[in-house]
């Protein structure tokens, strides 16, 4: 789809760095984002903007808002404003250190770099815990009808939304619990892969099955595992054509529909929350139309 970042729908790569950035006080983020439209190509560098800066720029995005932190019941989350998100992808971790040394010299003028998270592909696409990640992603033009605009003119189809969260894992927990504990958390095997029968209601697995929503709740994950010293977990990133389908799994996740609660809060946590929206490209390049650049 050549109207699209193509990084969103590519398989995640080997290596990744995740870039979050503040606007500065005061600081007009239009020659910025402009810098950056030249820089990302949506598929080395997958961009994604903030509430913060579309306002800054005296701009709404019909459907950009900010991260919920609670349902009116379960738990509460964190959220985590941040005004620009460059997702930096590649095979070497050398590379992207220059990348993302570019990507932040090119809004500087406007931007903050607060936070870095390196992270990586794990063994075949597994998360931390040894669980295959995204195994129910849809596939091929279902993953581009989750994950991509559409019908809502120039400058909008071809765009996305991404929900970013920084989960933190607990392993010492995890390790506690029996291998069957860890697979009922799960909804799956971690031997095979293969979905538990009769998963517990609390399973996560049971809690995001996306078809078992109305209407039916398709993201497109593009999760990957990052650590750093001793503490490790997942960069969870799920890109739609909206936040309805996100936001339907993390209600049932806390436990806001029937008090049950996902298990994988045992032994893991999200320590932010931020919403994006992905600019289309125009000729290679982020089309700002929408953001009246």
């Amino acid at each position: 789809m050549s109207d699209s970042q193509p990084g969103i729908l590519a398989p995640v790569p080997k290596a990744a760095r995740y870039l979050n950035f503040s606007l500065k006080a005061g600081a007009k983020p239009r020659p910025a984002l402009l810098d950056l439209a030249k820089l990302a190509d949506g598929l080395r560098i997958v961009a994604g903007v903030g509430q913060p800066a579309a306002l800054a720029l005296g701009k709404t995005i019909a459907g950009l808002r900010a991260f919920p932190t609670h349902f009116g019941a379960g738990l509460v989350l964190p959220s985590t404003s941040a005004a620009l998100w460059c997702w930096l992808r590649g095979d070497d971790h050398g590379d992207l250190l220059h990348l993302s040394r570019s990507a932040a010299e090119a809004v500087d003028s406007a931007f903050y770099l607060d936070n870095v998270i390196d992270a990586f592909k794990f063994d075949v696409g597994r998360d931390l815990t040894g669980y295959v990640d995204g195994t129910e992603n849809p596939k091929g033009s279902k993953a581009a009808a989750a994950a991509i605009l559409r019908g809502q003119g120039a400058g909008m189809d071809g765009s996305s939304f991404v929900a970013v969260q920084q989960w933190v894992h607990d392993f010492d927990a995890f390790q506690a619990m029996t291998s069957k504990d860890q697979d009922n958390a799960v909804g799956r095997r971690k031997k095979d892969d293969k979905e538990l029968a009769n998963a517990p209601a609390s399973s996560h697995i049971k809690r995001t099955a996306q078809e078992s929503f109305a209407p039916e709740a398709f993201v497109v994950r593009r999760s990957m595992p990052w650590a750093e010293r001793t503490a490790g977990g997942l960069n969870f990133v799920a890109f739609g054509k909206s936040f309805d389908a996100f936001e339907a799994q993390l209600r049932r996740m806390v436990g806001a529909e029937d008090g049950i609660a996902d298990a994988l809060f045992k032994f893991t946590r999200p320590v932010s929350g931020s919403y994006f929206w992905c600019p289309p490209l125009r000729r290679g390049r982020l089309d700002l139309r929408a953001l009246g650049l």
